[in-house]
């Protein structure tokens, strides 16, 4: 059956409305076209106008943070200003010129979004707080101006201030009076510890005092990165990377891959040798915080210049990957196994000593075998000792004395890991020449003081992820510190991506370390190792 065709005054209406549609939107685009040719046109005008506003807004918050007793003097000096200026040639017009380019400059940003009344309010309140739990500690009854009173104005003791996305302090500047005692601990304790709990736990502050302006600068520092895996470091023959810090904290950036990324990420190096200041390294924590995470990364990185000796008080076999590896001497877990190896370790630096020292009365450099790096890696002394205590045996702690007092002069390093509740298990030899800290995991505030011999400038906080901690070396500064994430390749909780980090950077395999690993010969005479430890460099101790 043929269709019939639609009558006439249908598609008559149905084309007029397509050409009404056509002409709606040639009429948007050319009104889009002639609204951006506007703000083309006027956006220096646009410029200006929101600079000239910002600089209002500005100039009545300068004049609200200034003191009364100091309005009327500053109200003079611009008074006098504007009256030069009016009374000079071409003086009102180089202002206006001037003001012109200032408020362009001012204005070169585009507006951000303001925050709502409710939020603003929000933020007022909470200032208000912090400056009403401040009173007591910042007041004193005889002070004839003083800076915090309760019910007092909080804009001249906070000058600056910001606010994270969850309504809470990122960034506050304080003015304190000068009559405040900040030059004692005690006294700044107090003031970190009620702003951190004020401003919101569960974060990680950094308190900056600078007493001559009589001002603390609060920031909140966001967690280090944790995707930084075991890889090969671009670092020279001598230093090791303990992990990597602030990017302020350091001068200095190493290439990494983060999470399948490549950046650049401020490193805590580590310098060994003969000329370290620090040439020894104690590393302590909880369990699982990371420590033989620390050694394992730093015996990948030793191997690539020297030889390593491995002592694994635990015997939890978290060394097991580096069992038969080129450069690995031995890997011990038993009592026996330890003493020798240690004994070994006294002889070998003893030797090294004397052979550098004939070198150096026959005008030769040292022999290679003697420049070549040894470190030792003794994990959980305390309960090796406790072994040897049952057993009638002397401390493996006590054959470290040697090594640690003079292998900086013999190419030794020596690398102890403790638990935090075992500290006192340590000897006094260890606690006197390990110069070079890290405290790994959460830990109180006084035993942070006490291990690292300084206060850490931020908070530490309850819950960390493993590897994070503190680093000082020697009389540096306390710097935050993440170890690269370096698991044993063997465990079966280790994802795929870090064992294979790992299993890269292991050497190939030789044989069997226990047969590579001979007695040093013994010195021919006491007076071979006496001339030798006294032809020492004077700073080798350490």
């Amino acid at each position: 059956m043929a269709r019939r065709p639609l009558p006439r005054i249908l598609s008559t209406g149905t084309a007029q409305i397509a050409r009404g549609r056509e002409h709606l939107t040639r009429g948007r685009e050319l009104a889009r076209s002639v609204a951006d040719g506007a703000t083309d046109v006027l956006h220096p005008l646009i410029t200006i106008t929101r600079g000239l506003g910002r600089l209002a807004g500005a100039g009545r918050r300068k004049w609200s943070a200034t003191p009364k007793d100091r309005r009327g003097p500053l109200l003079f000096l611009a008074t006098s200003v504007i009256l030069v200026v009016a009374l000079i040639p071409y003086g009102p017009l180089l202002a206006a010129v001037s003001l012109m380019a200032a408020a362009a400059w001012t204005g070169r940003r585009p507006p951000v979004d303001e925050p709502s009344a409710d939020v603003e309010e929000a933020r007022t309140q909470r200032l208000q707080s912090l400056y009403e739990a401040l009173v007591p500690y910042f007041s004193v009854p005889d002070d004839p101006t003083p800076l915090f009173t309760h019910g007092g104005e909080w804009e001249p003791a906070f000058p600056a201030y910001e606010f994270d996305d969850t309504g809470r302090v990122s960034h506050l500047v304080v003015r304190y009076p000068a009559h405040f005692t900040d030059v004692e601990p005690e006294s700044r304790a107090r003031i970190e510890q009620l702003l951190h709990a004020k401003s919101g736990r569960g974060r990680e502050y950094r308190f900056e005092w600078d007493e001559e302006a009589n001002s603390l600068i609060v920031d909140v520092l966001p967690p280090l990165s944790t995707g930084i895996a075991a890889q090969r470091f671009v670092t020279a023959p001598g230093e090791a990377v303990l992990g990597f810090t602030d990017p302020s904290a350091v001068q200095r950036t190493l290439p990494v891959t983060d999470g399948g990324e490549e950046r650049d990420a401020p490193p805590v190096v580590w310098r060994t040798g003969p000329r370290s200041t620090e040439p020894h390294l104690l590393a302590v924590g909880q369990p699982g915080s990371g420590t033989t995470t620390l050694l394992r990364s730093l015996a990948l990185q030793a191997l690539l210049h020297g030889d390593v000796v491995i002592v694994d008080g635990s015997g939890t076999g978290d060394y097991a990957c580096l069992i038969g590896r080129r450069g690995v001497l031995t890997v011990e877990c038993g009592l026996a196994g330890a003493l020798a190896t240690l004994e070994w370790a006294a002889h070998e630096t003893e030797r090294r000593l004397i052979a550098a020292n004939r070198a150096r009365q026959a005008g030769h450099p040292p022999p290679e075998d003697v420049k070549r790096p040894l470190w030792i890696i003794l994990d959980r002394p305390g309960t090796l000792g406790h072994l040897a205590s049952a057993d009638g045996h002397r401390d493996p702690q006590s054959l470290l004395q040697v090594p640690l007092r003079h292998g900086r002069a013999a190419g030794v390093t020596v690398v102890v890991a403790e638990q935090l509740d075992s500290l006192d298990a340590l000897s006094d030899g260890v606690r006197q020449h390990t110069r070079a800290r890290v405290v790994l995991g959460p830990a109180p505030g006084d035993q942070l003081q006490a291990i690292l011999g300084a206060a850490p400038p931020t908070t530490p906080t309850a819950e960390v992820p493993a590897g994070r901690g503190y680093a000082r070396l020697g009389a540096g500064r306390v710097h935050r510190l993440q170890v690269p994430a370096t698991p044993d390749p063997y465990d079966d909780a280790t994802s795929e991506a870090h064992r294979q980090a790992v299993m890269e950077l292991l050497p190939e395999r030789t044989a069997p370390a226990d047969d590579d690993l001979v007695p040093a010969p013994e010195p021919d005479t006491a007076a071979d190792v006496d001339a030798a430890l006294t032809v020492a460099p004077a700073g080798a101790e350490g």
